[in-house]
């Protein structure tokens, strides 16, 4: 691929440091991460001193393009690292940074609307999954910045939802485009969240507030105890790009993805039924184990997995990506931002 370069008024703000003629070419060389080609496209400066977020402002359509080409793109090797930086370039490319409301796992506030990538144990792994797709509304674009990299492990695999949705037998992918996904949660059990961390309030009647205009039905039990359900797609239509792609959080709530001696411990103080979160066809029915395993195989397939390098910023199209974390060991350091606010009633 050929390398991108930018031009035009105001370009002293894409150097610095290092003065370079604005006739020079090859400020930033585009290639494939992997030798094959596939996902991500990898970004690296060509010349000292290059600024990535004066760059990627200028630089708009080539990301864009590239984006919905691939699904992820990698920046690597930039200048000034940093949370606010990290900021700055998620707002350059993609505008104002969302919050992180209706909660699926625990997350930090690191600065302002970057958190923690998920605060689960580093010997877990985190199933692929697209950020958010439980709830009505989430969002088109997620980033990762690395800070720190684990000593063993951490990565960040990442899955095409294009080729994912391939792989799947149409015979399911039908069975879930015709029934969609019911996710089920309970708030106030033995385990797992409170619904005040995940509506971020203390005042129930602002949660049930928030879950009416969310399309979330809300069951509560007593005690301080609440049930929620609700129902999305399985598929989803990129708005730009018009491509279906597989669109969901099934495998990544369905109880089966936590490990044997938790699942085993959990259900021994809690009926199945009252686990923290769980998914079910759109009608209720159980979702085979079977059609689970078939679902895992499509995404380890299409898994795509590389070693994070310090200052390394990972943007996703959300929507054409999926992501998951594989287990690390020593200390890890890997946030996220959020942009681009969509829902169900636009895919």
């Amino acid at each position: 691929m050929e390398n991108e370069r930018a031009s035009g008024p105001g370009i002293k703000n894409v150097i610095r440091r290092k003065a370079v003629s604005a006739s020079q070419e090859g400020w930033v060389k585009a290639e494939p991460l992997l030798p094959e080609g596939a996902s991500p496209l990898l970004l690296r400066p060509n010349v000292e001193g290059v600024d990535l977020v004066a760059w990627a402002g200028r630089n708009q359509d080539f990301i864009r393009q590239n984006l919905f080409a691939r699904g992820a793109i990698l920046f690597r090797g930039f200048d000034g690292g940093s949370m606010p930086r990290f900021e700055e370039l998620i707002k350059t490319t993609s505008g104002d940074l969302m919050e992180y409301h209706d909660r699926a796992t625990p997350r930090s506030q690191v600065s302002g609307k970057v958190y923690s990538s998920t605060d689960y144990p580093p010997e877990h792994h985190i199933e692929l999954h697209n950020e958010s797709s439980y709830a009505f509304t989430w969002p088109r674009r997620i980033f990762f910045y690395c800070a720190l990299v684990a000593r063993e492990g951490g990565e960040t695999p990442i899955a095409d939802c294009r080729r994912v949705l391939a792989r799947i037998d149409p015979a399911i992918r039908e069975r879930f485009i015709e029934k969609k996904i019911r996710y089920v949660r309970n708030f106030g059990e033995v385990f797992g969240m409170s619904w005040q961390t995940v509506f971020q309030t203390d005042d129930i009647d602002v949660a049930l507030e928030y879950c009416r205009q969310n399309h979330i039905e809300v069951e509560q039990r007593g005690d301080g105890r609440l049930r929620t359900r609700q129902v999305r797609g399985a598929v989803a239509t990129h708005p730009e790009t018009r491509e279906t792609v597989w669109f969901n959080q099934a495998t990544s709530f369905h109880l089966s993805t936590l490990e044997p001696a938790v699942r085993e411990a959990l259900l021994e103080q809690v009926k199945e039924e009252d686990v923290p979160k769980n998914a079910y066809y759109g009608d209720g029915s159980p979702i085979e184990d079977s059609i689970l395993d078939a679902l895992r195989e499509a995404y380890r397939e299409e898994s795509i997995v590389f070693p994070w390098q310090a200052g390394d910023v990972l943007m996703l199209d959300n929507i054409l990506m999926a992501h998951g974390r594989r287990p690390y060991v020593g200390p890890r350091k890997v946030v996220a931002g959020m942009a681009g606010p969509a829902n169900w009633e636009t895919v």
